[in-house]
């Protein structure tokens, strides 16, 4: 976390920015596409996303850390002791996991739901035992609480021009696409990890089977029905962007330019994954770095345009800051999207 965006934060105990710093790292580090789009946020705002997402990522690792050789007893206990931490933090601020310590403080800060994290977490436990799902409405269960409330808990940070209620459910479909596209292009490491996200009937309806895609990802052979099938859910994962698509235009403005962003670059992953064919059991696709580069720069634009007005309530003077926040853009656009959590 940078020292400017703590301080436009109002953050200032020692401890507490280093717990956000530490969110702030794993977001660079894991979240390359949704760290460009935070950039394009008002500076007093960042510092709350980086600790959704440092929550995020940290259950996120406990459960599918490929490097980790612990067993799902273990995983299981950690899971555990992070949810026993985020309770002690929620109530009365006291965590000693900095990830846990920045949210509390953000979710204070901002008024989030709890649920919300208990929601999340609930979805990742289900992760240690749960290898696949027979229909799209299971695969739903799933995800309000894997994805949906991502969504959810951001509105407070973004804020909105029409009541909260009513830009809740285009914030939850978002969250919901994003991660439908990282299922999409995810399905072979999914796949080595014993878990599998795509709709058994979905793919059912197409003369696939899992033991077809393992077939497919062991040997590298490529099946017609499987393009089909993959095709369909990708089908189904723009039915999703439609449906969050009005959701753009009830948040603050000065929000729009980030998550507009974050939407045309996980959106361009099907367009990628179209390109190629679907070959996502073989080898993962990425937007192309022109692309990138386009929409980062389309989106600095317009963060830029839509802070002008109102730039003596968000951040100091800018000087030369637009030209640094540019080459930082431009720095981050060709990094892979690896790993990332929704």
């Amino acid at each position: 976390m940078t020292a400017r965006e703590l301080d436009a934060a109002g953050i200032h105990e020692p401890g507490l920015r280093a717990a956000y710093t530490r969110c702030r790292d794993l977001n660079a580090r894991h979240g390359k596409t949704y760290f460009l789009a935070t950039r394009l946020l008002p500076i007093d705002r960042r510092a709350a996303v980086h600790a959704l997402y440092g929550f995020a990522r940290r259950a996120d690792d406990i459960v599918d850390d490929l490097e980790s050789t612990a067993t799902t007893g273990e995983r299981t206990a950690a899971l555990t002791a992070l949810e026993a931490q985020l309770a002690c933090g929620l109530r009365d601020g006291r965590a000693t996991e900095p990830v846990i310590r920045a949210l509390a403080d953000t979710a204070g800060r901002y008024g989030i739901d709890h649920r919300h994290f208990a929601d999340f977490l609930a979805s990742m436990r289900s992760d240690l035992t749960v290898t696949g799902y027979a229909s799209l409405d299971d695969l739903g269960g799933y995800m309000h609480g894997s994805a949906a409330v991502i969504g959810l808990q951001m509105l407070p940070v973004l804020g909105t021009v029409v009541r909260r209620e009513e830009a809740a459910g285009p914030a939850a479909a978002l969250g919901i696409a994003f991660q439908l596209t990282n299922f999409l292009r995810d399905v072979g490491e999914d796949l080595d990890r014993g878990r599998l996200y795509l709709p058994a009937d979905l793919i059912a309806a197409h003369g696939v089977d899992r033991a077809r895609l393992e077939w497919s990802r062991r040997t590298g052979a490529r099946d017609t029905r499987i393009t089909a099938a993959l095709r369909a859910f990708a089908a189904h994962t723009r039915t999703v962007y439609r449906q969050a698509l009005p959701g753009l235009g009830m948040l603050d403005p000065v929000a729009r330019p980030c998550i507009r962003t974050a939407f045309v670059l996980y959106s361009g992953i099907l367009d990628a994954i179209e390109a190629e064919d679907y070959a996502v059991l073989h080898r993962r696709a990425v937007v192309p770095r022109r692309r990138r580069a386009v929409v980062a720069l389309d989106g600095l634009a317009r963060a830029l345009a839509a802070r002008a007005p109102v730039r003596h309530r968000t951040e100091p003077a800018p000087g030369r800051r637009p030209a640094a926040l540019a080459r930082t853009v431009v720095t981050g656009i060709a990094t892979p999207v690896r790993g990332e959590a929704a």
